[in-house]
């Protein structure tokens, strides 16, 4: 099957620059943990005739005509969500996470008031408080911390809860390679009162599939995108549990009025329903073993890196994700790793570790995971591999300095640049990258804009 080809008539610049993507997809590694292929059926669905549609509201209550088949598509994703996490209210409207997250403290909380959510630097979320968001300036944000073995600090978590008593606590990062503390920390949240929003975007899949505990039992409110380890669009889920009408009976009413009309306008019915096709292969048995091989895949590239001499945040991984800590030869070598990887063929980020000594523009590690490497069917020996890559990407760049200078840092990138292009070990790694790549089609069975 062909998919999109008309585009090709249309708009032959567009199709070449699809058609590109994909090729660099298919003949390279996908590490970035956020990121993750989607079935056949969902980029059907994405891209569907629903796209015609505007359906401003909720079904059964919209504000324009001709709605009975996107009332039944997003009923459908509403149903999935709910058996899928097992709970009682779901929303599937949010257009991604960050909207999701703001959508909830819109919600909650009323201007000035406290929440609590781990730093950014330490491996929190943007929308968790950090200063530079609309989190941080519409509400009173208090970051916590991790400890310097990488870990959450819950005793510096119950302090500042105590002495700052916050209507709402975020327990989800986007940057931290172990399980999620829901337990500890909505013992924190109910001594002091407090909301506990669980942030799954990442982990989504993995506690859909049984591989990370559910946060269903400890948290009011869970937020989550769907196209990380859940494999479906880009998108985004509010869901309310039990404990959470226990709390607050009218809280699912608050979030889907904070979704519409608080936030947003019509939903993205083409992304629902992209949505429900992803949370309907979520339910399928074959999924639990999915989400147990990311895990597996993980903690296989953690220790085939540790063996290749390569040092990890917390020292491994819970889950998908891991962190790379590159400064035993110096700060600030992030960027440095991010454009040499990408030049072998595998696509990481450069990200912010504990203690950073650089900063967010110039970070001293790299986050990199396994979701898209486990859809293409790798398992535990391929990570070997991938590891002994990394690692000899690794020597390339390790002489390379980033200078303390910032006004220097432009010009020693550029330098890098320059010569990284012509690194001769770079291009015999590209190629072995490239074949290995082939070996796990992106798409197997379909021809996709070919």
């Amino acid at each position: 099957m062909v998919l999109m080809n008309d585009i090709e008539n249309s708009d032959p610049e567009i199709a070449q620059a699809l058609k590109d993507e994909l090729k660099r997809q298919e003949e390279g590694l996908e590490m970035i943990p956020s990121e993750n292929n989607v079935s056949h059926a969902t980029l059907q669905a994405m891209g569907s005739v629903l796209t015609n549609k505007y359906s401003e509201g909720y079904p059964r209550k919209r504000y324009y005509g001709g709605q009975e088949f996107a009332d039944k598509i997003e009923e459908i994703a509403i149903d999935r969500a709910k058996k899928v996490f097992n709970v009682v209210h779901a929303n599937v409207q949010p257009y991604s996470g960050s909207p999701a997250n703001f959508a909830v403290l819109n919600a909650l909380l009323e201007p000035g008031d406290c929440h609590m959510g781990l730093k950014l630097t330490d491996g929190g979320h943007l929308t968790h408080g950090w200063k530079v968001s609309a989190t941080a300036k519409y509400f009173k944000s208090v970051p916590y911390s991790v400890k310097k073995d990488g870990r959450v600090d819950l005793e510096e978590v119950r302090r500042l809860a105590i002495e700052n008593k916050p209507k709402a606590i975020w327990v989800g990062y986007t940057a931290y390679p172990r399980k999620f503390e829901f337990k500890e920390f909505a013992e924190i949240a109910d001594e002091v009162g407090a909301y506990l929003i669980a942030d799954i975007a990442h982990i989504s899949g993995l506690v859909a599939g049984g591989a990370h505990e559910s946060p269903v039992p400890y948290v009011h409110v869970i937020t989550t995108t769907t196209h990380k380890t859940i494999r479906g669009p880009r998108g985004g889920m509010i869901m309310v549990t039990q404990k959470g009408i226990d709390k607050d009976p009218d809280l699912a009413s608050k979030i889907d009025k904070s979704i519409f009309p608080g936030l947003q306008g019509g939903p993205h019915d083409h992304t629902t329903a992209g949505i429900a096709v992803a949370l309907g292969e979520a339910m399928k048995p074959e999924f639990k073993d999915y989400a147990k091989q990311i895990v597996a895949n993980a903690k296989s590239l953690a220790e085939s890196l540790k063996k290749e001499g390569m040092k990890l945040v917390t020292d491994g991984t819970d889950t998908h994700l891991l962190l790379i800590d590159l400064t035993e030869n110096g700060a600030g070598k992030g960027q440095y790793m991010q454009q040499a990887l990408d030049l072998a063929g595998i696509t990481v980020n450069k990200n912010t570790i504990p203690f950073e000594p650089f900063s967010a523009f110039y970070p001293s590690g790299i986050r990199l995971g396994t979701p898209s490497l486990t859809t293409r069917g790798m398992k535990e020996k391929d990570m070997e591999k991938v590891a002994k890559w990394i690692a000899a990407v690794y020597d390339e760049i390790r002489t390379y300095d980033m200078p303390n200078d910032k006004d220097e840092r432009k010009e020693a990138i550029k330098k890098f640049s320059s010569e990284i292009k012509e690194n001769t070990n770079l291009r015999k790694i590209r190629e072995e990258v490239r074949e290995f790549a082939k070996e796990f089609p992106l798409y197997p069975g379909f021809e996709i804009m070919r």
